[in-house]
């Protein structure tokens, strides 16, 4: 059922009479419960693009009685899943929280690692000798973080996704629960770092099997054509192909990920407690449908109308479990996605497929003609990322600034557009342009010496398929809205970033930003209480007046349904 009960909307207008003149504090448990969507490659353009196929209660529900900002751009070139959720969560970027990459080369390990990986705890809910997961490679705390703190625990913070970074990243340092899931089985695991073992609803949540009733089903679009399937096959090593990879391709994975949502959200009774809870979700599959099929293909809109009504969905849950008037909710993504380069040059603009795995071969070959020995000098390359073998350059003696300006060279002869070092970033060494700065904010002190790349538009790192991790609009352009009782309903075309989410939602519940913030607070968009008086100056006052905002999407609080 797409509409939300009368019920809901009774709630909704007396909770607006008992808070007209505040919206209380994280401190007092109003709200109740906050929960921040994040869609995994959810294009900043979609919710435009296919409106008119959204039914009532989902994306509706911020376009229509929300407040919602059109323009919503990463101010970094490095948009890839790992710093866009650390930065959302965070309020900052890469150069404060230490997340420049999904995976880098660690120069003490020798060896490639995830952003999350930590070999020091082990996975819990499946038998594994292989590393654990935490946050501790974040050099900054998160808003969970900051209402944990401001509420002496009292607040429960939970995350979850089907990758692991895209839960632990946002649910920080001191959640309650983090889960994700063992991408074989589609059982959903957790760390030592959190907990010895999963909490009973979950494990039996895995015991009954319950990823199972996703496999051999077909996707289809509301025309009845088929669009994928979900049954088991072999990869092209002839192993079974894992649960993620025949699931996560469909809508049927955000299926699955959202029913275990509704688990913890009823067995860990969340919005029950004298503080404020937060629950982080991240819906993965839309990335996994748009790295496959591109931006402008049918499984993109069908899956982007899927997400719509499993959106709407859980949110009518949530009125029946917690009460709409009493949860505030977020949606954002972590990045855009280039067009298929096939589909552009359709339209004579230039763009191509290219295979990041030959691209580093070529670099080192390269290096090796220029220096006058062959060795592999390029330990890793995630195109338009370089991460450097320092011992290779050590042994014929070239320091980190000559060896990666040697690199960047290698790059621009391969095709890209221009480069930065890490000890150019480091220094802040770079023009003082709006470039200059999304580069200096991809920084990051974590990993080994590195070369950022500046890739043609719509050159993409992947032979096949396309790709997100450039500077570009199409990269750094996603929703950003917010839906509750302090939020003025509008479409807001002021500037804004994903920085701004958690410092706004920090404002909102009387507590500190996260540590190392740098968002602002969207005041346009807060409705002003009774009682409280915008002064000539402040930042209230200050933003665009009423008149720069789409006047036919403002709707009263009252006629949400």
């Amino acid at each position: 059922m797409r509409a939300f009960p009368g019920k809901i909307l009774a709630v909704v207008l007396v909770c607006l009479t008992l808070f007209g003149s505040g919206f209380g504090s994280a401190y007092n448990g109003h709200p109740k419960l906050v929960v921040v969507i994040t869609i995994d490659q959810l294009r900043g353009d979609y919710l435009e693009r296919f409106r008119d196929q959204f039914g009532e209660g989902g994306f509706r529900l911020f376009l229509d009685h929300g407040a919602y900002f059109t323009d919503c751009n990463y101010n970094y070139a490095n948009t890839r899943t790992a710093p866009g959720h650390a930065t959302l969560f965070t309020g900052a970027y890469s150069n404060a929280h230490g997340i420049m990459a999904n995976e880098w080369w660690d120069p003490q390990k020798r060896r490639q690692i995830t952003s999350v990986q930590d070999d020091s705890v082990r996975n819990v809910g499946i038998a594994s000798d292989g590393p654990g997961a935490s946050p501790h490679n974040l050099l900054a705390d998160t808003l969970g973080d900051e209402l944990k703190l401001a509420t002496e625990g009292k607040a429960r913070v939970f995350s979850l996704s089907l990758k692991d970074r895209g839960a632990i990243l946002p649910g920080g340092f001191s959640a309650d629960g983090v889960y994700w899931i063992d991408q074989a089985s589609g059982a959903w695991i957790t760390s030592t770092y959190y907990r010895d073992q999963l909490p009973a609803w979950a494990k039996n949540f895995n015991d009954s099997r319950r990823a199972d009733k996703y496999l051999n089903k077909e996707w289809k679009d509301a025309a009845g054509n088929v669009l994928g399937k979900t049954v088991p096959q072999t990869n092209k090593n002839g192993k079974p192909a894992s649960f993620y990879d025949v699931v996560t391709s469909t809508p049927f994975g955000n299926d699955y990920e959202l029913e275990f949502a509704r688990e913890l959200v009823l067995y860990e009774h969340l919005g029950s407690g004298t503080a404020t809870d937060f629950l982080s979700i991240s819906l993965s599959s839309n990335d996994s449908v748009g790295h496959e099929y591109g931006p402008d293909s049918p499984q993109v809109q069908a899956m982007t109308v899927a997400t719509d009504r499993q959106l709407a969905d859980f949110f009518s849950f949530l009125g029946h479990q917690v009460g709409l008037a009493n949860v505030w909710i977020a949606l954002s993504a972590d990045h855009g996605v280039a067009a298929l380069p096939a589909w552009s040059n359709k339209l004579r603009i230039p763009g191509a497929n290219l295979d990041g795995k030959k691209m580093r071969v070529q670099l080192n070959a390269a290096l090796g003609s220029k220096l006058g020995r062959a060795a592999e000098y390029v330990s890793m390359f995630d195109y338009p990322l370089a991460f450097l073998n320092e011992d290779s350059f050590a042994a014929i003696k070239i320091k980190e600034e000559d060896a990666e300006r040697a690199v960047g060279e290698a790059l621009n002869q391969l095709g890209l557009r221009g480069y930065f070092t890490r000890a150019e970033l480091a220094r802040g060494d770079v023009p003082a342009t709006p470039w200059g700065e999304k580069f200096l904010n991809s920084y990051s002190p974590e990993a080994s010496w590195f070369v950022i790349g500046l890739p043609v538009p719509y050159n993409v790192g992947s032979p096949k398929g396309t790709d997100h991790a450039s500077p570009y609009t199409y990269d750094t352009h996603v929703p950003l809205a917010f839906y509750g009782l302090p939020f003025q309903p509008g479409t807001y075309r002021t500037h804004a970033e994903p920085i701004d989410l958690a410092v706004t939602l920090s404002s909102l519940l009387g507590i500190n930003a996260p540590s190392h913030a740098v968002g602002r607070v969207l005041t346009e968009a807060i409705a002003v209480p009774k009682g409280d008086v915008v002064h000539p100056g402040s930042a209230q006052a200050s933003h665009p007046s009423p008149s720069s905002i789409e006047p036919a999407a403002r709707s009263e609080r009252g006629s949400v349904q």
